[in-house]
């Protein structure tokens, strides 16, 4: 899969079904409003229930890797099961494991997440750079061999986020740091890094020279709004992947009412976006 993959494979799925990422977090609140004990078996009736509403309607899907894991091992296998029947229904597949560490530690993530022969083998995994942007170097080059994406957290949704990403060094913000050293990564073309950009508040960043994928959470629950997406992220719009979980994961359990509230969010946002 040459690295161009990514960014192929990211604008075909868009085009024919939207930039909507919506996550598979099972909260244990929602297991609960779903009816569903708070175990493994609960766990993977959440996650079917989910694929089997996204698959042929989203572009992208988002599973919450520490919502599974929380479960042990039988969560893990469910995690697995889920990303594989996702990607091999040509979902494209965003392991939100926010991993980030050095040397060996970081490279066995990258493996897991984005090895071809890993079991929980995504099309991208969401990454910190907070132990410094090169520690992310052998994970960049492992997705770019293998045509996968990795989405660098650059600005949060949370606001705890703000007094470490919006702090000044070297004459500009950590977060814009991490969008400049992003963009100079894809100045192959290969749109190998994307970002965490939050929808919920003025990020604050010059995006203008990033031209890779922005992931954006905060949709619904954390209060943002379809008609905010246009102005936040002005010029960043054809690869912006506006992420909703929980806005969306409230209309569960019923499989066709989860649909139709994707469906509905999905077009209300290329309705609202150029």
């Amino acid at each position: 899969m040459s690295a161009q993959g990514w960014l192929d494979r990211l604008r075909a799925a868009t085009s024919a079904r939207g930039r909507l990422c919506v996550g598979i977090d099972p909260h244990p609140a929602l297991l609960e409003q779903w009816g569903l004990p708070s175990n493994a078996d609960g766990l993977e009736k959440f996650a079917e229930i989910c694929v089997e509403a996204f698959v042929g309607e989203i572009a992208v899907v988002k599973p919450q890797v520490a919502f599974f894991e929380a479960y042990g091992s039988p969560g893990y296998a469910v995690l697995e099961r889920t990303i594989s029947v996702l990607r091999d229904a040509g979902t494209l597949v965003i392991a939100d494991a926010k991993r980030g560490d050095i040397g060996s530690t970081m490279s066995a993530y990258a493996q897991s997440w984005l090895g071809a022969d890993s079991s929980l083998s995504s099309d991208a995994v969401t990454v910190s750079p907070y132990l410094g942007f090169d520690s992310l170097n052998e994970t960049i080059a492992l997705a770019e061999a293998g045509g996968r994406g990795v989405f660098v957290l650059a600005r949060t949704s949370n606001p705890e986020g703000a007094s470490l990403q919006q702090a000044i060094t070297t004459g500009r913000t950590v977060g814009q740091s991490i969008v400049d050293a992003g963009a100079a990564v894809n100045s192959n073309g290969s749109a190998t890094v994307g970002l965490v950009v939050g929808a919920t508040r003025d990020h604050g960043l010059d995006l203008s020279g990033f031209t890779g994928p922005i992931l954006a959470p905060g949709l619904g629950a954390q209060g943002a709004s379809v008609e905010d997406l246009a102005q936040i992220f002005d010029g960043s719009l054809k690869l912006l992947l506006p992420n909703s979980s929980r806005g969306v994961l409230r209309a569960g359990p019923s499989v066709g009412a989860l649909q139709d509230a994707a469906r509905t969010l999905r077009d209300e946002i290329e309705a609202a976006l150029p």
